[in-house]
């Protein structure tokens, strides 16, 4: 077999492996309203649905990275997806939404340990320039795709079966790349890697469980109340005791002066924004098309199609276009068309057309994805020789899953206070208190309290819509401030990446 039908082969591999864990992301958020009328789940715990899964993959992904640099990336792959599938199986036959979330956890720490491996055995793949661009554009459109069709892949199973069957269906995918792994991908390590810093992780950990957890309750809690601020406050001196950990122990679980390097660290801030926005976005979208326009859960994620193909698009076009023209260029254009596409999205209203406002939008959005999501990662691992590519890697996920953990938060967070403000206000303020209360915790319970009352429907789509609007104009700023960033942070044209003679030395050897 040629060395070029085996790069295929190993390539194909690994894009299966990222698009089970990416379709996990993303598949059930159109799920969302089915759990939460079955498990009897209100917004905070829909919250938790989603973030505990990205919780653990952004707390752990770091030193998974070094654990598969050091041990081997094949056999962490392997291991990672015959867990993921594991768990995958526990979490749809779960009866509640304190037992869904905990299957949450686990299956995020095994696509802890599949994600930083796969753009690991990438680089030590593809070690020309060019060749790994190509690798990287074809696996950032993977990622899109997995991302983005989550929804419609959701919506599809949801037409027929139950919830749990989101989970059921990434089962299969996940047993087969395994075996493929097994056949196909070669072995490949970094026995300097040092041990792991498990103070360090730790604190990690505990820093963004901490945060997330105090942003999520903060709506119910209040966001100036002595709980919220405490939280806040605490995140942020963990912070800051992670950082002075890292900086003065010998084998620190991620190096903090990488980040002086602008390529590392303004393609971290750009990957960490963009999937904020996106995650964000889906969380609410997909609640926006079955809770307000009354579409069905196939029919919702087959609406967001638009945003799926366009990032896979536009991946293949940022990962060419970044060598020619640089880097700055295209992932400041991505962060400007994804803002506008933000902020656009901010008017839409209950009876906004589909195909000539909302499809714009969405394509907008994606296009604006694809063209940072792939040069900001190429910028993140040419800082690093392949050898290190696993901390490279783990960075790169890390961003992405702290920027979608952060996103859900936030966005959630920000629309959960809105909503229920606004609706206090309407029709809703007449109805006793402790419906009230419910309605204002859960989308759910306050479209089945509103039925077909016309003025508290009305009251209802309002503080939705209100709620909804605030959240994307916060994300809008939030991108168009890192296009700015980006503009003068960002280097322009990236040099070659550096080489690791040990490594490459070894590899003829054997």
């Amino acid at each position: 077999m040629s060395q070029t039908v085996r790069k295929g082969w190993v390539l194909a591999t690994v894009c299966a492996a990222v698009l089970a864990i990416n379709l996990d992301t993303t598949v059930v958020n159109v799920a969302l309203p089915s759990i939460s009328r079955e498990l009897s789940a209100g917004t905070r715990q829909l919250q938790w649905v989603v973030d505990g899964y990205n919780l653990a993959f952004a707390g752990l992904v770091l030193a998974a990275g070094s654990l598969s640099d050091r041990f081997g990336r094949r056999p962490a792959l392997i291991v990672g997806l015959l867990g993921f599938g594991a768990a995958s199986a526990a979490g749809a036959l779960v009866t509640s939404a304190s037992a869904l979330v905990a299957t949450r956890f686990v299956m995020g720490t095994f696509a802890a340990l599949i994600f930083p491996t796969t753009l690991s055995i990438i680089s030590n793949t593809f070690r020309e320039r060019r060749e790994r661009a190509a690798a990287l554009g074809i696996w950032g459109a993977v990622v899109g795709l997995g991302v983005a069709a989550g929804p419609i892949t959701g919506g599809a199973l949801l037409e027929h079966f139950y919830w749990g069957s989101v989970f059921w269906a990434l089962v299969p995918l996940a047993l087969v790349s395994s075996l493929a792994a097994y056949f196909w991908v070669p072995e490949s390590r970094d026995p300097a890697v040092p041990p792991l810093d498990l103070p360090g992780l730790g604190l990690s950990v505990a820093m963004l469980a901490t945060l997330t957890y105090t942003i999520i309750e903060a709506p119910a809690q209040g966001w100036a109340s002595g709980e919220t601020l405490g939280g806040f406050a605490l995140a942020a001196g963990l912070l800051v005791a992670f950082v002075a950990r890292e900086r003065r122990t010998p084998h620190p679980m991620l190096d903090v002066s990488l980040f002086r390097d602008r390529r590392f660290s303004a393609a971290s801030g750009a990957v960490t924004v963009t999937f904020f926005a996106l995650f964000g976005f889906i969380f609410l979208v997909t609640q926006y098309f079955q809770f307000v326009r009354g579409f069905g859960a196939l029919s919702t994620g087959a609406r967001i199609l638009p945003v799926a193909l366009s990032i896979a698009v536009a991946s293949v076009v940022g990962a060419a276009l970044a060598p020619r023209i640089g880097t700055k260029v295209v992932v400041t254009t991505g962060m400007v068309l994804f803002g506008t596409a933000f902020l656009w999205i901010s008017t839409s209203g209950v009876a906004t057309p589909y195909a000539t406002v909302i499809v714009p939008q969405m394509v907008m959005m994606g296009l604006g994805m694809g063209l940072i999501s792939t040069p900001a990662t190429e910028s993140i691992l040419l800082v690093l020789p392949p050898a290190r590519a696993g901390v490279g890697s783990a960075v790169n996920d890390a961003t992405r899953e702290l920027g979608g953990t952060l996103g859900v938060a936030v966005v959630g967070s920000v629309f959960s206070s809105v909503f229920g403000s606004h609706l206090a206000t309407g029709s809703f303020g007449s109805l006793p208190g402790s419906v009230l209360s419910r309605a204002q915790g859960s989308v759910g319970v306050a479209q089945a309290a509103a039925g077909r009352d016309p003025l508290l429907l009305s009251a209802y789509h309002d503080s939705f819509m209100a709620a909804m609007s605030t959240a994307c104009i916060v994300v809008g700023l939030l991108c168009l401030a890192g296009a700015v960033a980006a503009a003068f942070l960002l280097p322009g044209r990236l040099p070659a990446p550096v080489e690791d003679a040990s490594i490459e030395i070894e590899r003829l050897a054997a």
